[in-house]
């Protein structure tokens, strides 16, 4: 006997034709235009991001090997970075804040499956990197997670649960090591913002 849970509207099932036929056009676009660009014409993959959905401000910055899955479901705020060989799996909104850096081979994992459930419905979860948070090199960022403004990922780790502002975190899973040196002072700003010249 089959066994399914009660619907659930946090299920994605299944994807829409609408989607799927996106995000085909999206890898054909990615295959051919985006994946070989020049590494300084940021511009230009800035664009054809926006030609499919994805909120970037001007100064955000994708590069050419970063692996993007939906992007309108992508938001990317002034001088966000995602470097090369990111894959940003956004099923669901992923948003990246000002000055934030997501580093190479990292992992933002926008859904999960319902293992309980026989048909393993996706399960999305929208994933926030805050304000000047820091993602270094080769570290999964699970659904639904948060990562505070100015917080700091160390290389490999995992984040499967919200991390606070402005910490150091490390492990898997991500534990907070203690607080980082700097703040938002130290960049001219209020948490969250930019401090008001008079």
């Amino acid at each position: 006997m089959s066994r399914h849970r009660p619907e659930n509207p946090a299920h994605v099932r299944p994807l829409s034709r609408r989607n799927r036929l996106g995000r085909a056009l999206w890898s054909v676009l990615w295959t051919v235009l985006f994946r070989p660009s020049p590494r300084p014409a940021h511009r230009w993959r800035n664009l054809m991001l926006r030609l499919f959905g994805a909120q970037l401000h001007p100064t955000a910055r994708v590069y050419p090997r970063a692996r993007i899955w939906a992007p309108w479901n992508l938001i990317m705020e002034e001088g966000a970075c995602v470097a090369d060989d990111v894959d940003v799996y956004c099923v669901t909104t992923i948003r990246i804040g000002a000055h934030a850096t997501v580093s190479q081979y990292s992992y933002l994992c926008g859904a999960t499956h319902d293992c309980d459930d026989v048909a393993h419905p996706l399960v999305p979860g929208a994933i926030t990197i805050g304000r000047r948070a820091w993602v270094a090199a080769d570290v999964f960022v699970a659904p639904g997670v948060t990562i505070g403004e100015g917080t700091v990922v160390g290389a490999r780790s995992g984040v499967f649960s919200n991390l606070p502002a402005w910490s150091v975190a490390s492990g898997t899973p991500a534990q907070v090591r203690r607080k980082r040196g700097i703040g938002p002072q130290d960049f001219g700003e209020t948490e969250g913002r930019k401090v008001r010249e008079p």
